[in-house]
């Protein structure tokens, strides 16, 4: 097996897993702007075992594993890590879809998704309601464990509507995950109030205790690289992972930490809509693009019409025509 994880240097840092996000397009336009030293890992969209094993919903589910050949020479060149994040209820299904992905061989690691709150989503049994199935969740681990040559790591939560880091850790680690992410709140909290790194430090003591070769990384509120590794050397955490700081900063994983001015902004703006229109201009509609568009139209005069014009915009002409005005204006 390569483990991957363990030559990561610490701390490292993670872009997180986020439902229409984190697709091949994103994930690029953030790699172009990054230093690999500072963002080795990235993980896909979170996708269906049920879906990805349906005759019909196979093909929309699969395309938030879909990887663009540009995405993946990029990652080549800077030798970063592209993690398949899947999610369910069914070990069966579980085992099945690793062996799938394995065999595909466009990922470096599986990751089960243990953590998102989304109420339709608990009603199902899956994802957070799994810290409530301490019996079913190592089922799960232990099948894709068995399924896979890949690392296998685990993102989920400190509890349901407490705190149960301690228990709930137990559980996860006596399954020898290679690396554990854990958001520092409870599903009920959504992503309302302060993630609570001291409910993460009591973690890394059970990982200490129980699995001491299992990576941990943090997740919650970091805002900037530098606070991320304060927070990793205060709380004893190997990694930390960024889910929406990225969207305060799509330059987050740069050392140089300098504002960015309106044309290098609109000039990631339009490599974005470049990327999305190559990939998705026939799949997907262009407002699904335009929820990005709030990442960089800010913090320069006039930023705000900018993008009102952008969110109006109904074609990708129409963008470019804005985007060539504004360029030169």
């Amino acid at each position: 097996m390569n483990n991957f994880w363990q030559q990561l240097p610490k701390p490292f840092f993670l872009l997180a897993p986020m439902e229409d996000v984190t697709d091949t397009v994103f994930r690029e336009v953030v790699a172009r702007v990054s230093d690999p030293h500072l963002l080795p890992v990235l993980y896909t969209e979170f996708a269906s075992v049920d879906g990805l094993s349906h005759p019909v919903g196979k093909k929309s589910v699969g395309q938030r594993l879909i990887i663009n050949p540009s995405e993946k020479e990029l990652r080549r060149e800077q030798n970063i890590r592209l993690v398949a994040q899947i999610w369910g209820k069914n070990p069966e299904l579980f085992r099945k879809i690793a062996a799938e992905l394995t065999e595909r061989g466009d990922f470096d690691g599986l990751d089960i998704n243990m953590g998102c709150p989304v109420d339709k989503v608990m009603k199902n049994g899956c994802c957070a309601a799994l810290i409530d199935q301490p019996s079913l969740a190592t089922e799960i681990v232990l099948a894709v464990k068995e399924s896979t040559h890949l690392p296998v790591s685990v993102k989920t939560r400190t509890g349901i509507r407490r705190h149960e880091t301690e228990r709930w850790m137990e559980t996860l680690l006596s399954c020898k995950p290679h690396a554990l992410i854990l958001h520092g709140r409870t599903q009920v909290q959504q992503s309302d109030g302060l993630a609570d790194w001291e409910e993460i430090g009591k973690a890394v003591r059970v990982r200490d205790a129980v699995s001491p070769e299992t990576l941990l990384a943090g997740n919650g509120d970091v805002l900037s690289v530098d606070q991320g590794r304060d927070l990793a050397l205060r709380y004893g955490v190997d990694g930390v992972m960024v889910g929406r700081g990225i969207f305060r900063n799509p330059w987050f994983f740069n050392p140089d930490e300098r504002l960015r001015t309106k044309g290098e902004k609109l000039s990631l703006l339009k490599q974005h809509t470049t990327l999305f229109e190559q990939s998705w201009g026939q799949t997907k509609p262009l407002s699904q693009l335009q929820r990005f568009y709030k990442i960089y139209t800010h913090d320069f005069p006039g930023a705000s019409a900018v993008r009102k014009q952008l969110m109006e915009a109904r074609t990708f002409a129409e963008i470019y025509e804005i985007l060539l005005e504004e360029s030169v204006s």
